[in-house]
C-alpha cells in the first residue's frame, strides 16, 4: 500500500493520462462528431448541454470501472497485464485511423434536426455509454497508468478518470464554441484539418508505442 499522505498518482502517470486523454479527444468519434453536429447545426448552447450529456456519462463508465478493475487487478494480475496490451494496441489503431489516407477530419460534420434541452442532454449521455472508445478508456486505457506498487489502485482510478474527464470536457467545451467558425475556415483549407490529423495522430502513436514497451517488464514483474 502506499504511504500515508502520499500523492495518489505520479506526476509521470498524471502527463501520461493528459497526453492520452488529449489525443482521444482531438481524434473524431462519436462523441466528437455529435457534438460539432449539434454546434454547428443548432448553436453553441445546443452543443454545451450535449456536453453535459457526455459528462455524466463519462462518470458512469468511471465509477463502474473502478469499483470493479481495483478488485479484479488485485485479485488477477495478469489480466492486468491483459488490459495493457489492449490498451497500447487501441491506441495504435487510433493513431492509424488519424494518419492513414482519407482518415476523417474533425470538423466533417453532419445536418441535424433541431432538439429540446432534454433531449440534447439525453442524446450526449446516451452516444457516450454507447461510445466504445470511452468504454475502452475506463477499461483498458486508464489501467496503463495505474502503479500497483503505490497502492490504492481505486483512487488511483478515480484521480486519472477525474483527469482524463477534466481534459476531455475543457477540449470539447472550446471545440463547441469555436466549431461554427472552424467548420467555415477548415471547409476552405482543407491541408489545416489534414495536419489536425497528422498532430493528433502522433500523439496517440508515440504513446502506443511507449506503453507497449512496458509490457515485458510488466509480465516479468
Amino acid at each position: 500500500m502506499g504511504e500515508t499522505g502520499a500523492v495518489v498518482i505520479s506526476t509521470t502517470a498524471a502527463a501520461g493520462m493528459t497526453v492520452t486523454a488529449l489525443g482521444m479527444v482531438l481524434t473524431p468519434g462519436p462523441n466528437m462528431m455529435y457534438l460539432v453536429s449539434r454546434s454547428v447545426a443548432q448553436g453553441r448552447i445546443a452543443g454545451l448541454i450535449s456536453l453535459v450529456g457526455t459528462a455524466v456519462g463519462f462518470l458512469v463508465y468511471m465509477t463502474i470501472a473502478n469499483v470493479g478493475l481495483a478488485v479484479v487487478f488485485v485479485a488477477v494480475p495478469w489480466l492486468y497485464i491483459g488490459f495493457k496490451a489492449v490498451g497500447a494496441a487501441y491506441l495504435g489503431y487510433l493513431a492509424w485511423q488519424a494518419l492513414k489516407p482519407g482518415g476523417r477530419g474533425l470538423f466533417e460534420v453532419r445536418d441535424l434536426q433541431r432538439d429540446s434541452s432534454m433531449r440534447l442532454f439525453r442524446m450526449g449521455l446516451v452516444t457516450n455509454l454507447l461510445n466504445p472508445k470511452a468504454a475502452i478508456m475506463y477499461l483498458a486505457l486508464i489501467p496503463q497508468f495505474i502503479d500497483p506498487a503505490r497502492g490504492h489502485a481505486g483512487a488511483q482510478g478515480f484521480a486519472l478518470g477525474g483527469l482524463q474527464i477534466s481534459v476531455s470536457v475543457a477540449v470539447n467545451a472550446l471545440i463547441v464554441v469555436a466549431a461554427g467558425s472552424v467548420a467555415r475556415v477548415l471547409a476552405r483549407r482543407p491541408e489545416w484539418a489534414a495536419w489536425q490529423r497528422r498532430i493528433t495522430g502522433t500523439m496517440l502513436g508515440t504513446v502506443a508505442l511507449l506503453l507497449a514497451r512496458e509490457i515485458p517488464a510488466r509480465a516479468r514483474v
